[in-house]
């Protein structure tokens, strides 16, 4: 999705485990690039105002808003998607999780959840409801209510802690 005169940058960064090079337009943003360029549209463009949580990524381990960073800033970078987080089966908790606690209607916060939430319980493998709640507010909702997920959260610490 370039333009014809738009500047460009080469980069180089780890997506999803694997080694690669792109031409980047240097305004264009992480998701956005994610989504169009690479072809991985697992993480969604909510606000694009780095309020809503749909676009988050991880970048060198940890949880940024795509929306918020450049495609050119990840040039270097270790960065994963829902779909390396899930192929890796770093989630699998946390999805069967949700699965079974019902913590997704549309499934459009999901992504962002899922990885917001593998992030905490990687820093905190017990953590109370209200740090859950703390962890995953800046991802919006619009259909569950959130207790349902913080439900899930901690059904996944727990299996993973057992």
């Amino acid at each position: 999705m370039e333009l014809p005169d738009e500047p460009t940058a080469d980069i180089a960064l780890t997506l999803n485990g694997e080694a690669i090079r792109a031409r980047v337009p240097l305004r264009q943003n992480l998701v956005d690039w994610l989504r169009h360029g690479a072809g991985l549209t697992g993480s969604h463009v909510g606000c694009e105002h780095g309020v809503c949580g749909a676009c988050h990524v991880q970048v060198d381990g940890v949880v940024v808003r795509g929306c918020l960073m450049l495609a050119v800033q990840a040039d270097g970078a270790a960065v994963e998607t829902i779909e390396g987080a899930t192929s890796s089966g770093r989630i699998r908790a946390l999805q069967d999780a949700f699965f079974n606690r019902a913590a997704l209607q549309c499934g459009f916060c999901t992504p962002g959840m899922l990885l917001q939430a593998a992030e905490l319980l990687e820093r905190n493998p017990d953590p109370s409801r209200a740090e859950i709640r703390e962890a995953l507010s800046g991802n919006y909702c619009r259909c569950t209510g959130y207790h349902a997920i913080v439900d899930a959260v901690q059904a996944a610490a727990a299996s993973l802690r057992a």
